[in-house]
Order: structure tokens, then C-alpha cells, then sequence
């Protein structure tokens, strides 16, 4: 046998292998991160811009592009959402690596040119649906999968939060949160949430190292916003929960349970007001 007619023998089934193992062709990251944030109804133009400036601004700033370059693979997969509800939902920035300074610029950019989205109801369910499909049908894989979802109101339209969230959690994909605690909406919206804290605590997040990081305002957004990225991207271990339940006790990786239910927003819905915030 000479030295052809070997390497042939060894070649094809090497490259039946491959064709049969298309995971081993994907592009590994550290992290692969889809950002949904809320543009319901009860979003306004100038709120939707600070949500935008915010991400924009954190990942134009150092510490986020010291956290991407602090991992084993220095570097990371983002996309991001403007979601409402499954029919208004739109993938803004489909996915892109981020390594370095320019890379993590070009995001922003993009981020900003994109035009305004505007939707209808709030469905944090839909959108976490939407995202996971989105983690699981790329070309990418991840040391670590996380769902970052902002709003300033409950899940009020779409399947029950918290079923849609643990059936997410079971893949191994962590879901973090960043309520909004919008006073404004206690005049423009039936489903505000005085406790939007608890019910991201209680429904929304979860998964491995899954945390939640304030937002008192929207002009608060873009502190909050950085905050939690820098956490997700470099890994660090933390729970930020609210100051209310610290001094109540710790909770470690048991959720605590929301009180009012995690269908509160469907239950408001029953409310008589011509409002699909």
C-alpha cells in the first residue's frame, strides 16, 4: 500500500467525522449574550433612547472591554432584542463577537443607528422564547449562555413567565434581570408594579449564577445596565437582589416566591383601562 492510497484511508473517514459532528465548526466564545429590552407601550420615545444610550455607553466603556478581555477566550457573542409581544418583537442586532475595543465600539454604533422599535403588551415570556431559540440555533457555542431582559412591567400577555422560565433553565441557559422601577407608570400604566423587584426575583430570573441588578429610574438605566454586564461578562460570582430582602434573609439559589403570583399581570389585564403596556 503506498503512502496515497493511506492517507485516503485515513482522510475520508476524518472527514465523515466532521460533516457528522457540525458543533466541532462553530466559533467558541466565552459567552454568548442576547440583551431583550422592554419597548411596550408603556416605553416612551425618550426612555427607549436612555435604554439604547445605556448599552451603547457601557459597552463603549473600559471596564466592560477589561471584563471581555479577562476571560479564557477573550472574547464574547452578543445580540440584542426590543421586545413586547411575539408579533412586535425584533432581533436589532443579530449576533456579533466582540474582542477588543473596536469590535465592542462597532456594537454600539449599530446599536445606535438602529431605528426605534415600538410594540404592543409586555410578554417577557415571548421574549425569552425568542432568545433561546436565538442561543440555540447559532453557530456559536458558549463556556456560558445567559438571557439579560429588562422592562419596567410584569409578563402580561404570552405563556405564564415562570413555566417559560424554568422550562429555559433546564438547557442550562441562566436568565438575569433588570427591573425598572418606573414611578412614572403608576399614572400611565395599569400593570405597574410598585414590587417589580420581587417579581423579577421570584419569576423572571434564574439558572446558574442567575442575579438581578436595579434600576431606580430610566435615568438610573445606564449605571444598572453597566453594573450587570460587567458581572456577566467576567463571570463574577454575585447575587444582587434588593436591600429589602437582605434584611430579611438570604436566599442563596432558592428563588423566593412572589406573593402576588407570578400571573399577576395576566390577572391586571381584567382591569377595565384601553392600555396594552
Amino acid at each position: 500500500m503506498n503512502a496515497r492510497s493511506l492517507s485516503r484511508i485515513i482522510l475520508i473517514p476524518l472527514m465523515s467525522i466532521l460533516v457528522s459532528h457540525p458543533a466541532w465548526s462553530k466559533q467558541a466564545v466565552d459567552l454568548e449574550l442576547v440583551m431583550a429590552t422592554d419597548v411596550s407601550r408603556s416605553i416612551d420615545q425618550d426612555e427607549a433612547r436612555l435604554q439604547r444610550q445605556g448599552i451603547a455607553d457601557a459597552f463603549r466603556s473600559k471596564q466592560i472591554i477589561k471584563a471581555i478581555s479577562s476571560g479564557f477566550l477573550r472574547r464574547i457573542a452578543v445580540a440584542y432584542v426590543d421586545y413586547s409581544s411575539a408579533f412586535h418583537n425584533k432581533i436589532v442586532i443579530n449576533w456579533r463577537i466582540l474582542h477588543n475595543a473596536k469590535t465592542a465600539n462597532d456594537f454600539a454604533d449599530e446599536l445606535l443607528r438602529a431605528p426605534p422599535t415600538f410594540g404592543r403588551r409586555t410578554s417577557i415570556s415571548d421574549a425569552l422564547e425568542l432568545a433561546t431559540k436565538m442561543i440555540e440555533t447559532n453557530d456559536i457555542e458558549g463556556t456560558r449562555r445567559v438571557i439579560d431582559v429588562s422592562g419596567d412591567g410584569p409578563n402580561n400577555w404570552g405563556g405564564q413567565v415562570d413555566l417559560v422560565r424554568n422550562a429555559i433553565v433546564k438547557k442550562r441557559i441562566t436568565i438575569n434581570g433588570l427591573p425598572i422601577m418606573n414611578n412614572r407608570g403608576r399614572f400611565m400604566s395599569r400593570y405597574y408594579l410598585p414590587d417589580l423587584d420581587k417579581y423579577y426575583l421570584g419569576c423572571v430570573i434564574g439558572g446558574p449564577g442567575s442575579f438581578l441588578v436595579v434600576a431606580n429610574n430610566f435615568k438610573d438605566f445606564a449605571r444598572a445596565v453597566r453594573r450587570k454586564l460587567i458581572l456577566e461578562i467576567a463571570a463574577k460570582p454575585a447575587r444582587i437582589i434588593p436591600a429589602s430582602y437582605l434584611a430579611q434573609r438570604r436566599y442563596g439559589a432558592q428563588r423566593p416566591p412572589y406573593k402576588r403570583g407570578c400571573d399577576i399581570g395576566e390577572k391586571m389585564r381584567a382591569i377595565p383601562w384601553d392600555d396594552d403596556g
